[in-house]
């Protein structure tokens, strides 16, 4: 990560290093005054920079170099999801943690197929949006079983190509399927162990893999190809 660093156990807060470097993207000065006030109040978490539109990305990534960026979808010059395609398509991005007024708003599926970790409703409680961007900052998603279902059934735009996906789940070994079928059900690396009888370290290794062999971004992406797939 950009920002160096950082120490947590498997699944609570860091106990960190260094703070997450997170950059704000959105429109409305008032949006971004109140993610800025309720992640600034906490020292696991650092706001380095803010922007009004998806066009200052580029430049704010490079200027303030954040491990995560909070992603306004909807905005009036370069929407979220033309960010996020853009951003996500170069080496060594930073997460990507898109931001929405309602949870079938018809962009969030496309971002997250563009490589965004999950999303978060703008009425998200503030301790929630300060434990979604530090799990996305360890490489975790932040959608719920539900809330990946809901996406799906209002936010698809047509059938998926269920042969394209299942050849590309044909690439696993038997276990490294079973590793993906769970984290499609939205479980975390410590239910995983749990439930396949292994240990955290050989679900973290297991699920490297998956992602390199699908050459895919992040566990949401994951769960996204297993539905294509029919197996969801």
């Amino acid at each position: 990560m950009t920002g160096g660093e950082r120490l947590h156990d498997d699944g609570g807060a860091a106990l960190g290093v260094e703070p997450v470097r997170v950059l704000i993207v959105d429109d409305d000065p008032l949006v971004r005054a109140g993610l800025s006030m309720i992640l600034s109040g906490d020292s696991e978490v650092d706001v380095v920079g803010q922007a009004t539109d998806g066009a200052e990305v580029p430049a704010a990534v490079a200027e303030y170099r954040p491990d995560v960026v909070l992603m306004d979808i909807r905005m009036p010059g370069v929407d979220g999801l033309a960010a996020t395609e853009a951003l996500r398509g170069r080496p060594g991005a930073p997460e990507v943690l898109v931001l929405t007024t309602f949870d079938a708003d018809e962009f969030v599926l496309r971002a997250l197929r563009a490589g965004a970790s999950g999303f978060l409703l703008k009425d998200t409680p503030p301790g929630q949006i300060k434990q979604a961007v530090l799990r996305v900052a360890r490489g975790e998603a932040t959608l719920s079983p539900s809330v990946t279902r809901q996406l799906i059934a209002h936010v698809a735009s047509g059938p998926p190509d269920r042969s394209q996906a299942g050849e590309q789940l044909n690439r696993l070994s038997t276990r490294e399927r079973e590793v993906a079928l769970a984290v499609a059900r939205g479980r975390s690396n410590a239910e995983i162990s749990v439930e396949l009888y292994m240990s955290v370290a050989t679900v973290k290794a297991h699920v490297s893999r998956v992602l390199t062999k699908l050459d895919l971004n992040n566990r949401v992406q994951v769960a996204l190809l297993v539905h294509d797939a029919g197996l969801a």
